[in-house]
């Protein structure tokens, strides 16, 4: 009920601009523009060994930081549209339909893409009332579909055990938290088998998340193309990166 009524409120009720506070604008011209800016690979300076190539859509700082944080912690679920943008533009810059070659997504292979979301934990969605990355990601494939590049969401991750709350671990602790954390939902060789598999999620900090989801993902025997997110820090955006 409670994103039902986020939802209704976000369309009929006058909104600031949820970057930079402009009034009655959902998301202005300029904060459009800095969180559709910038597509490309990239990757942490100290990156988890199970990291697949990831491609991110804006620099995560500023105006893309607000959007990001009014979606997922304050219910601006209109937001969903343009983060998807972002993370489809994310998808796309791996190349042509989404693919590329290096190991990235698709690795030059043809076919639908499979977007994996990765989970919310069950009390972080009903504090937050929706799930982020899973509403970013159908923004996402329905952009894509648009885009002429078949794309769909399968949900087929799940946690199967309590983690600790991330913020404020460094990169070595995330990783330590996080390790083992994921598994495949018993549907999900079905729900994304022959797909290529793109694990999605709205902000990439150490790595260790996308990390652990392609860990299990590849545990369970599903290949993994690559990750995509909607932002990323500035210095993951390093020069050289194939």
């Amino acid at each position: 009920m409670r994103g039902w009524w986020q939802e209704l409120a976000g369309l009929v009720l006058p909104a600031d601009c949820a970057g930079c506070g402009a009034p009655r604008v959902v998301l202005c011209a300029r904060c459009r523009t800095a969180l559709g800016g910038g597509a490309g690979r990239v990757r942490p300076v100290a990156a988890p060994a199970a990291l697949p190539v990831v491609h991110a859509g804006a620099a995560y700082g500023g105006p893309v930081r607000a959007v990001v944080l009014a979606h997922k912690e304050r219910g601006a679920l209109p937001l969903a549209g343009p983060l998807g943008a972002a993370l489809a533009a994310a998808v796309l810059s791996a190349g042509p339909g989404g693919r590329c070659g290096a190991g990235g997504v698709g690795e030059g292979e043809a076919g639908e893409l499979a977007l994996v979301p990765v989970p919310s934990t069950r009390r972080q969605t009903r504090a937050r009332g929706h799930d982020p990355a899973r509403r970013i990601a159908l923004a996402a494939s329905a952009r894509l579909r648009g885009a002429g590049v078949p794309a769909r969401v399968a949900p087929v991750l799940r946690l199967r055990r309590r983690v600790a709350d991330q913020a404020g671990l460094g990169a070595r602790e995330r990783w330590e938290n996080l390790a083992g954390a994921l598994e495949v939902r018993p549907a999900g060789m079905r729900l994304a088998g022959g797909a290529r598999i793109v694990v999605v999620d709205d902000v990439m900090t150490t790595g260790a998340t996308l990390a652990e989801a392609a860990r299990a993902l590849r545990a369970a025997g599903l290949r993994v193309a690559g990750a995509a997110v909607v932002a990323a820090p500035a210095d993951a955006f390093r020069p050289g990166l194939p």
